[in-house]
């Protein structure tokens, strides 16, 4: 294993004083609980927004705090859910008054942690809180980490628009109600070129030839719906696109967005021409597009590969989608 880091054991720990050195006004880091916050929490009267999960799909969550997105986010040891004190601790912190949204992608332990730390601070601080469970991915009903789906890609949509949404002073209901109607209306699939290498366990996750991928991979290295032998760029994004448009109709008046996301070790230069491909498919399979966004946002270390997210997405959505945001990942508008 070849990674800048020092003792394995400390890579979350001195991450988090990295990144609060590196956004000093823009971001408070909790080191004692483990909460990242946007430095003007709590905001008075605005539904807050908590996420979180195992680290290694940076800049997922940590990278989308801050106004119009997150309000805070939970960073768990590498691919292991936070705690429900973590939780808590983040909740508390962000309530403005207006109660807290809980974005959790659907992994057991992030779900059971979520619900512990939500009955919690209904107990012991009377903060009301709402939660929307993200299982956009198609690649298997199941998986080793979860009943039901698994939660990817479209969280980032989900925290994108609830934040927005929260913005413009919704009440915890329409900031809970548009979140869930944004996983509804949203699909993904993704694919592997290569494992991730997790620094505590120092090999690659799985092995995995150079002449073949794995096509309905998840964001820890679990496996995927099925190995084939390496193809042309085009060929790989037909596997991500027809099972994404089999499951949901896509051809509504209202276009969708599309986010072709990087796993952590894909240069941008392959994911553009990968969303070239994609983009002419879902123009002959009718489908428009209203909006796009390239780039690494939900990764896997530093797996190589992509995914495929797409939004049914409406005015609505669309104007939520294109509010301001200030994060250290994603900003425009402001």
């Amino acid at each position: 294993m070849k990674k800048l880091v020092n003792n394995p054991a400390d890579v979350v720990a001195e991450a988090l004083v990295g990144l609060a050195r590196a956004h000093p006004g823009r971001l408070r880091v909790d080191h004692v609980n483990r909460v990242v916050q946007r430095a003007d929490a709590p905001v008075r009267g605005k539904v807050g927004i908590v996420s979180g999960g195992g680290t290694g799909h940076e800049p997922l969550h940590s990278g989308f705090v801050g106004p119009g997105m997150l309000d805070a986010a939970c960073p768990g040891e590498v691919f292991t859910s936070p705690v429900p004190d973590q939780m808590l601790a983040a909740t508390t912190a962000v309530d403005g008054g207006a109660g807290v949204l809980h974005v959790v992608k659907n992994y057991t332990g992030d779900v059971m942690n979520f619900d512990m730390a939500a009955e919690m601070a209904a107990a012991e601080s009377g903060v009301p809180v709402e939660s929307v469970v993200v299982d956009d991915d198609v690649a298997v009903q199941d998986s080793l980490y979860t009943a039901g789906r698994r939660g990817v890609g479209a969280t980032l949509f989900v925290e994108k628009i609830a934040g927005a949404a929260a913005e413009q002073g919704r009440d915890l209901a329409g900031v809970a109600g548009i979140a869930r109607r944004v996983d509804a209306g949203s699909r993904s699939m993704g694919m592997a070129l290569t494992s991730c290498t997790v620094p505590a366990k120092g090999s690659p996750t799985f092995d995995l030839p150079d002449d073949e991928i794995e096509v309905g991979i998840g964001i820890h290295g679990e496996p995927g719906r099925r190995r084939v032998p390496i193809a042309p760029a085009g060929e790989i994004a037909e596997m991500l696109v027809e099972p994404v448009l089999s499951d949901l109709d896509f051809t509504g008046s209202g276009g969708v967005l599309v986010l072709v996301n990087g796993m952590g070790g894909t240069p941008l230069l392959e994911l553009y021409l990968m969303y070239g491909e994609i983009a002419a498919l879902l123009d002959k399979a009718g489908v428009s597009v209203a909006r796009s966004l390239v780039g690494s946002y939900v990764t896997s270390l530093d797996m190589a590969g992509c995914s495929l997210t797409l939004l049914r997405a409406d005015d609505e959505l669309l104007s939520l989608w294109d509010a301001p945001v200030s994060t250290t990942a994603l900003r425009w508008g402001m």
